[in-house]
Formats: C-alpha cells, structure tokens, sequence
C-alpha cells in the first residue's frame, strides 16, 4: 500500500511540476527522512530486554533493536540531564555552551530561573527548520524558560528551532505529586526549616521571658527578632513551599495548560501529542522530538501499569514507557511512514542508585557497569542505550561495539535533512551514519572527555590500530559507605571538595576487557601504562585550548528562584489553571 502510495504521489508530483513547466526531478522524490527522536530520563542501560534484562518486559523497544542497529558503547556528554541534553541538542559538550557547573547545582533548578541554553547555541531543531522540516518537541525541556521576566521565553523550545512544543519546561520531581518528601534541594529544606523554627523558639522564649519578668528585654528587641524571623521565613518558604506551582507546569507552546499538572492524565496527554503531531505531519519532513518524562521520580503510573511487572513502581513505569513507544510506532505504521522514518532510543544518562523509597530501588539498573547518575567518570551513569532503526537504509539485528555519543545524532540528522553544520564553533558529535550502515568499521572518536558539571574527571582514548578502549580517570566520587557503589549519604555523588578522590598517576582501565572498570591497570601490570597515560595527556591539552570562556549558565545567581521570571498562567503569586479539563482518556 505504501508503494502504491508512493507511485500515486510521484505521479502527481511530476504532472504538476510538467504543467507549469518546471519539473525539478529532486522536488519530485523528496529524499528527506522523517526525523523521530526518543529519549528516556535516568532510564538505566541494563533496564530494557535487548541490553540484558530479563525481567522488565519491554518488547516495543526491544523491537527497534531487532529491526535496526544497537549501539553498547553509546555515552552521554555529561550524567545529569541539563548538561547532557543541552549536549545533546546541539552536539557540543555542555561546557562550550555554558551549561556546565562549577558548583554543587549541576542543573537547573526552577522555571523561574534566569539560566539555561544560550539563544546563540544552534539546536538540530533549528537546522532542520532551514532545510523545511517542521519540527515538535513532546515531553521534557529542562533548558530553560526565561531570562529577564516571566515572559521573555529567551530559552524556550521554540526560541531553539521547536515549531511546536508541548510538555514540562522542567522535569519532574517528587514535589510534583502529592504526599512524597521534597526532592528538590532536599538537604537545603531541612536545614532552614531547623533555622527557621531556632528562630520561632528565641521569639517565643524572648515573650515568655519578657512577660514574666525573667528576661530583661524590650518589646522592640522582641518584635525585631520577629520580623528577622518573618523575613527569613518567606524568603525560603515562598519558594520551596510551593514547588508544586512553581516548577511542575505544562506548556502548550507559549501557554501554559496546566499548573500544577496533574500527573494522573499527564502520560495520556503526552501519548495524544506525539501522535498527533505525526498525523498533522504525515504529508511533510518533520522532525519529532519525543523527550519522556518517565522513567524520573516521582515515578507517577498509571493504574494500567501499577503492580504489573517484577520489578515495583520502578518497572511498573518502563513498561508504561516502553508501551507509549510502541503507540507512536503504531502511528508511523498507520501513517504508511515506517520505512521514511529514521528512527532513534536513547536516555539522556545512567540509571540513578540512590534512588530509594526503603528497601524499595526507585532508580534504574546499569547493568554491568559501575555507578550511576551523576558520575562524571564511571561507566554506569553515562553509556546508555542507543538504537536506530531506518527499514531499507539500516541493517536490521547487528550491534557495533564502538564509542559513540548522543552529541553524534546532531551531525548525523542534519545530514539526512541536507543541512550543513555551524562553521563558527567547534562541533564534537560526528556523523553516525557512515558507522551505521556499516561502510566503516570504527567510530570517528578517538577521544571522549567525560565531564562532572565543569570538571573533567576521565577521558576515554580508542586505541584503534590495537582495538583497546583505554580509560584513564583522574577524579572519582567517593563512596559511602564504603564500596557500596553509590554515594547514598548524599544522595548524589559530588564532583569536587572532600567527596572525590583525586589520581596522580590516574586510574587506567582497558573496557575491551574491563567493561566493568573492576582492575585498575598499574605500570607493573600493563608494558603500554605510561605510553598510554602520556598519549591521553596530550589529548586533554589539546581538547582544553579548544575551549573559550563563556558565561555559566548554572551559576548560583541564574539558578536560584526569581519571582519575576515565573510562568503563570494567572496573576502572580496566583497562579493556576487547568485548560486540559477533562479531554483526555486514561490509558
């Protein structure tokens, strides 16, 4: 039926260009694929049927794998997803951009915040706008929403090459449903909830003290500890008390649709969005970003999914995932857009650990590999899944076991649109399909930097003549307790201070026969140890005088709440609405 379809729309075509004279064969038979992007949040690399896991059925992605190629050495550009979708988005390390940290906030914090991707960073979305595609993002941003009031949207999707933009400016937390501890600078909350009430007892036992004579102190004294005790309190409470308001919205477009969300309906939203979009498209290229909220805490799932799979709430949700894949596969099938479609899986980082509710793991498996979110350096938290399917044009069931990057589909869509990459700035993805389809056997990277926010904490070196993939990492988070993997008294392992360990000489691996980073290699036990050491070393010279000093976009003063930046959909501080009502069905 497709190919009658074809045949039908190719006749057409060259009738009316012959009629008015100006046939223009390449006109006729529009070579360009549609673009379909999905890409999961802290989903782990041992989470999904194909990469291993025996458990969690995810049959829709495991399909992709069968019918295209599977990437295991695919690696994210930083483990947290601020830095590593900004990468992502526009093929260069988030420290090129500014979206790298220097302090303990390694993304974005709130809506309300004043940083986030630059307006001169140039998105694929925005390539592929040049060469004619409509473009739609679903689901997750996390880049950024305003920069100097609440309406300016100088970081919003379609301020970055988005025709259409549907889902959270930023990403889910536990303070976005109802009855679950604060997820948001947790620690922080606690401290100056013991501040504020040290505050409210001196008042009080500054009155009892005054009123009964046992302390000698003026009623102004009493009254200025007060209003210091008042002030301090709304200054935090009037942002971290309402998280809920302020950061869990939807956005259709400009417009915000839903504050707070209400994340019973949210996946179904987002399900009729995607696929929606592909229907309002089917006649036209269009690039469709598919950007999930799953498989983040607080992970919300609908009674469909809840208690079906072996693995709790955790595998309750990438079953609800991998089932919504499946949905808007259906609707490229129905479409007829299959085989004109290429196709991309991916999460933006590891799985993280210390996600837990009790004994209950809330965050994803790495598989074999050590670590997890937020790990700079150690496999676990930055090589994830990669697939790609495109039926005729990609071979169907291999795998390559090369390094690759997500900054790598920024050259490799902008290709398949006939786009040409930004000559004013480094980019250091490369162009994938080459690899893909198997016309070259190795990757173009050499070397991979691995980044921890600002700090570079491992650098991967593809030996290609001999086929090791040496690691060599100068920084590495401190476990506690001790050996358990994960820094679980944090709750996020750290990228400087007292919580890492610095190497002098680094810690040396070969992950073609250490993938699990195990037995660091010494002089004494690898000939080629300083050889190798030294050959990185130039690498990271070489790599830094390619970086020029841009304005952070993570600093403190960008990350932290301002009231004037705030979406709203009513009158500040007013804000709610709920202009979804009850359209939707549940899933």
């Amino acid at each position: 039926v497709s190919l009658l379809n074809f045949r039908r729309h190719l006749v057409l075509a060259l009738t009316s260009c012959l009629l008015w004279k100006t046939c223009d064969v390449s006109a006729a038979m529009d070579p360009k694929p549609n673009i379909l992007l999905f890409v999961a949040d802290d989903l782990g690399i041992g989470d999904i049927g194909c990469y291993g896991n025996g458990t969690i059925r995810t049959p829709n992605i495991d399909r992709l794998a069968r019918e295209g190629v599977k990437l295991t050495q695919h690696i994210a550009a930083a483990p947290l997803c601020t830095p590593s979708r900004a990468a992502f988005l526009t093929g260069r390390y988030p420290i090129r951009s500014g979206m790298a940290s220097s302090n303990r906030y390694r993304a974005l914090q709130w809506n309300a915040g004043s940083g986030g991707l630059p307006a001169n960073e140039t998105t694929f979305a925005r390539l592929l706008q040049k060469q004619g595609y409509t473009t739609g993002l679903i689901g997750k941003w996390h880049q950024g929403v305003n920069c100097e009031s609440f309406n300016d949207h100088c970081h919003h999707p379609l301020n970055h090459g988005f025709d259409y933009f549907y889902g959270m400016p930023f990403t889910l937390l536990n303070n976005c449903q109802e009855n679950k501890p604060p997820e948001l600078d947790a620690a922080l909350q606690a401290k100056l909830w013991l501040y504020s009430q040290i505050i409210a007892l001196a008042v009080f036992t500054l009155t009892a003290g005054r009123l009964t004579g046992l302390i000698s102190v003026s009623w102004k004294t009493v009254a200025c500890f007060a209003l210091v005790g008042c002030i301090f309190f709304i200054s935090w409470y009037s942002s971290y008390g309402f998280v809920q308001y302020w950061n869990c919205i939807l956005m259709r477009n400009h417009d915000i649709t839903e504050q707070p969300m209400r994340l019973e309906r949210t996946a179904s939203l987002m399900l009729k969005e995607a696929v929606s979009f592909i229907k309002r498209n089917r006649h036209r290229p269009f690039l469709l970003f598919v950007s999930f909220l799953h498989v983040h805490t607080p992970l919300f799932t609908t009674t469909r999914f809840l208690r079906k799979s072996r693995h709790g709430l955790y595998g309750d949700n990438v079953e609800e995932m991998d089932w919504m894949v499946g949905k808007i596969l259906d609707a490229l099938d129905k479409e007829g857009l299959k085989n004109n479609t290429f196709t991309y899986f991916a999460s933006d980082h590891g799985g993280q650990l210390e996600a837990q509710d009790g004994s209950a793991q809330l965050g994803g498996w790495n598989g074999i590999y050590k670590g997890g979110k937020g790990m700079g350096g150690w496999e676990g938290g930055i090589r994830v899944p990669g697939i790609f399917r495109w039926p005729g044009v990609l071979p169907a069931g291999i795998a390559i076991d090369e390094p690759t990057s997500l900054m790598d589909l920024y050259p490799t869509i902008v290709h398949l649109a006939g786009g040409t990459l930004p000559q004013d700035r480094v980019i250091d993805g490369r162009n994938l399909m080459p690899l893909l389809q198997g016309s070259v056997q190795q990757s173009e990277h050499e070397f991979l930097f691995h980044y921890c926010g600002s700090y570079l904490h491992a650098v991967r070196w593809h030996q290609k003549n001999s086929g090791a993939i040496w690691k060599a990492h100068y920084v590495t988070p401190v476990f506690q307790p001790p050996g358990a993997g994960a820094c679980y008294d944090r709750g996020f392992c750290p990228c400087f201070g007292e919580g890492v360990t610095h190497h002098d000489p680094p810690l040396l691996f070969d992950l073609s026969r250490d993938p699990s980073e195990a037995k660091p290699l010494t002089a004494e036990t690898e000939p080629f140890f300083h050889t190798v050491i030294e050959k990185i070393g130039r690498a990271i010279e070489e790599h830094r005088r390619t970086l020029t000093p841009v304005p952070e976009q993570l600093s403190f003063y960008n990350i932290m709440w301002k009231p004037w930046l705030q979406p709203c959909c009513g009158t500040f501080p007013f804000c709610w609405c709920d202009k979804e009502g009850d359209s939707t069905h549940s899933l």
